[in-house]
């Protein structure tokens, strides 16, 4: 029961998932290569001490793990957004702990928890996609 491509480009609902699987699919793609050059931030001072202890090797090593993660994230979220909207709202979640606990950068774990809540949206509204294209 699927619908033609006209009234599917003039829904409400599929324009803002298209919207948001295109911001959450491109963002964590870029993000993650940055993660490889530090062209935005130095990255390493948002991670959390502790959490850097976890991870072998040094702060930088961490962040480029960080970086493969983010990609695969954003590809995911390219290719099967049902599952990748989730993926990339349980590693904002993540995010938003290792923030809250430095100090300083709760702004930031504001925003990030904003996101988590747009790439759920993304979860629903790529279920109710899937629904029409059945």
């Amino acid at each position: 029961m699927g619908t033609d491509l006209a009234t599917r480009l003039k829904s409400p609902s599929y324009q803002a998932f298209a919207l948001l699987r295109t911001a959450f699919t491109v963002a964590p793609i870029l993000f993650g290569l940055d993660k490889f050059t530090n062209i935005l931030t130095e990255w390493t001072m948002y991670l959390a001490p502790w959490i850097d202890r976890l991870v072998p090797g040094d702060a930088s090593t961490a962040m480029r793990i960080v970086g493969v993660i983010e990609i695969l994230a954003g590809v995911l979220v390219a290719f099967a957004p049902r599952i990748g909207a989730y993926v990339v709202a349980l590693w904002l979640a993540g995010i938003i702990v290792n923030l809250l606990t430095l100090s300083g950068f709760y702004d930031i774990a504001l925003r990030d928890f904003g996101l988590m809540i747009g790439a759920l949206a993304l979860g629903r509204l790529a279920e109710a996609q899937a629904k029409i294209d059945a």
